[in-house]
């Protein structure tokens, strides 16, 4: 996008109202992605301990475990909402989520189960790590995801896209409701949106149609698309 834009004015001079409405759409567009965050969790990549780096999450969250003992110190009342919504998607009880630091200055992700026990991310099953990460992202924002964000845009008027391919891959029928709830959430605070591609719409085609209906608690603004040929 920092290569072709300022190519723009060598080929559309600025000088009529058309032309320069499509100066204006480019630069959104070059706005609109460089506040792009393609998030696809790997979890053969979460369960190992992970140097101490940046504190900011890689697409595959590979270093999820570093993020963890970045955010759990920054924000207690954010961490206490990503407790509870690991609470839901993952079995047993869950009084923590953190990072602790292991030998050659690498750090591991666990979880506390209350009772004097801690369970290693290595020891949960594939569901369960897509959704804590998930889940993790959408607490997050572009000062701990690995984004470039958008420096002509004031912080506080900026709005970060996840991307997230394979939304419901290996997520039992709690937990990807439980994220839609929880995305839906998040998103109504107007600084993040969700663009998920799934394998089986007819959960979220459900989701949708009961979107703004407090009886039901569905997910508002829940839209699906099919993309078929």
């Amino acid at each position: 996008d920092r290569l072709g834009t300022p190519l723009l004015p060598l080929r559309v001079a600025g000088k009529t109202d058309g032309q320069r409405r499509v100066l204006a759409a480019a630069e959104q567009m070059v706005v609109a992605l460089r506040s792009v965050f393609a998030c696809d969790p790997r979890p053969d990549r979460m369960r190992e301990p992970v140097p101490t780096g940046s504190g900011h999450l890689l697409g595959g969250c590979d270093n999820l475990a570093d993020v963890l003992w970045r955010t759990r110190a920054e924000c207690g009342r954010r961490h206490a909402q990503f407790v509870a919504a690991v609470r839901t998607g993952c079995a047993g009880p869950v009084e923590d989520v953190l990072a602790e630091p292991d030998a050659g200055g690498v750090v591991r992700a666990l979880i506390d189960r209350g009772d004097g026990t801690r369970t290693g991310l290595a020891r949960l099953g594939y569901g369960e790590l897509r959704y804590l990460a998930l889940a993790l992202v959408l607490f997050t924002g572009p000062g701990v995801l690995a984004v470039d964000p958008a420096g002509e845009v004031p912080a506080a008027l900026q709005t970060l896209t996840v991307l997230a391919d394979g939304f419901d891959r290996g997520l039992d029928v709690c937990q990807r409701a439980e994220l839609l709830r929880l995305a839906a959430r998040m998103c109504d605070r107007g600084h993040i949106r969700l663009l998920g591609a799934v394998a089986d719409a007819s959960w979220a085609e459900r989701a949708a149609g009961e979107a703004g209906t407090a009886r039901t608690g569905g997910p508002g603004g829940v839209t699906v698309v099919h993309l078929s040929p």
